[in-house]
């Protein structure tokens, strides 16, 4: 029998936990979806709970391990794997979930996060995405979402994602976690595709101040909002610096004023 790739390495008392997920790869244009996972991580305070093993999900020469080396020593080896922590704050307990989109065993390695969500009682999930688009830079970010039921756009004034197409661990995610009885937000930021820059803390403030209600947390987004603030500052000067780029975002904005 093949090992369990989920390993708990502690087992606190939680109450009613909401889980938070967010992966880098497919479904993280511009690192947004994890800045912002990262970022409630580290406001909430949140601490290791568990991990998924990483060896049979991914291809290790697409995602490489990172490695520290100092004065010729190697000093740590992380691996591209996906992290839980936990944390209470304003009397509501939470589950972050972090990590790489799996490149193998999809309905395995969901699986895991189904256990894990069963395990510490989680019965809401958000999770986290964004996307690249045909989008002017210079207006707020747009979110829309996926529901586990219609109930919730309204509730959270929330615009219904329409797509077909190639879909991401993302949307297999909601879609298991809905079949098990959660209810799931999936909320999707859509960034300019023309500009790279990544992390794009545009669109993480997007994703937490849209996350943020449903999880029923209150967080002061204020150093969020001054790094998005300079992340619009350093995009508005990359195109005015690029005669094409501006052109471009010229004709954008022709477009949405001919609508």
């Amino acid at each position: 029998m093949a090992p369990d790739p989920l390993r708990f390495h502690v087992r606190p008392a939680l109450r009613e936990p909401s889980l938070l997920v967010a992966l880098e790869g497919w479904n993280d244009a511009g690192e947004a979806a994890t800045t912002a996972a990262r970022w409630i991580a580290d406001q909430t305070k949140a601490v290791p709970l568990a991990q998924i093993d990483p060896e049979e999900f991914y291809d290790f020469t697409v995602r490489r391990p990172h490695v520290t080396v100092e004065d010729g020593i190697v000093q740590r080896l992380e691996w591209p794997t996906t992290r839980f922590s936990f944390a209470s704050h304003g009397g509501r307990d939470l589950v972050i979930g972090i990590g790489v989109e799996p490149h193998l065993r999809w309905r395995t390695w969901s699986d895991a996060v189904l256990r894990a969500a069963r395990e510490v009682g989680a019965r809401r999930v958000a999770l986290l995405g964004s996307y690249l688009a045909d989008v002017l830079y210079s207006r707020p970010v747009g979110v829309t979402a996926v529901a586990s039921d219609e109930e919730l756009l309204g509730r959270f004034d929330l615009e219904a994602v329409r797509y077909g197409g190639p879909t991401g661990m993302v949307g297999l995610l909601g879609l298991r976690l809905r079949e098990a009885g959660c209810e799931v937000l999936a909320l999707w930021a859509g960034l300019p595709h023309y500009i790279q820059l990544a992390p794009n803390a545009r669109g993480a403030l997007a994703l937490v101040e849209r996350v943020v209600p449903f999880l029923g947390l209150s967080l002061d987004t204020a150093p969020l909002r001054h790094s998005a603030d300079d992340c619009e500052q350093r995009v508005s000067q990359m195109v005015s610096a690029d005669p094409e780029l501006a052109e471009y975002v010229r004709e954008l904005k022709r477009r949405e004023f001919a609508q």
